[in-house]
Formats: C-alpha cells, structure tokens, sequence
C-alpha cells in the first residue's frame, strides 16, 4: 500500500515537471502495486475466514462439506449430497 502510494507521487512530480511519458510509467506501476496489495489482502482474508469457518452445522461428521449448491436447470437451492444422488437414480 506504501509502495503504490510512494509510486504516485513520484508519478505527480513528474507530472507537474511536465515529463508526461515518465508519469504515465510511474502511475500505472503504481495502479498495478495496489491491485496487487489489494489482492493479497483479500486472499489472506478468505485464507482467515475459511480457517476460522469450522461450523459443524455447515459439515457432516466426517468434517466434509455436506451441502453444495447446485446451479444447472434453473435451480439455485442449496442441496445435500445425498439427495443429489437419489434425484440422479430417479432419472
């Protein structure tokens, strides 16, 4: 975040010394840092959250994940596993 910021005001004095080429340069590696930064945090975010989302509600007892969401035929419900698998043999 430091580094994306620093990087943006060396784009502004090259800016205001007018040597346009170098401030486009400057800014967009600095556009580019702070995607990244922003990326980084949120990856280790989703790390923290998974890690910290142990709810036995959301498991069955082995510790799996018991439900998923099913998406095709028009459907957006969550289901269980095994009522995926009896729906199947009904076909």
């Amino acid at each position: 975040m430091f580094g994306s910021a620093a990087l943006l005001i060396a784009a502004a004095v090259m800016l205001w010394r007018n040597n346009l080429i170098a401030a486009f340069v400057i800014a967009a590696l600095g556009a580019c840092a702070w995607f990244l930064s922003y990326r980084s945090r949120l990856r280790s975010q989703i790390r923290d959250d998974e890690a910290s989302s142990d709810d036995p509600e959301f498991s069955d007892s082995d510790g799996d994940q018991a439900a998923e969401v099913s998406t095709g035929s028009g459907s957006d419900r969550v289901t269980e596993v095994s009522d995926r698998a009896n729906n199947q043999d009904e076909l």
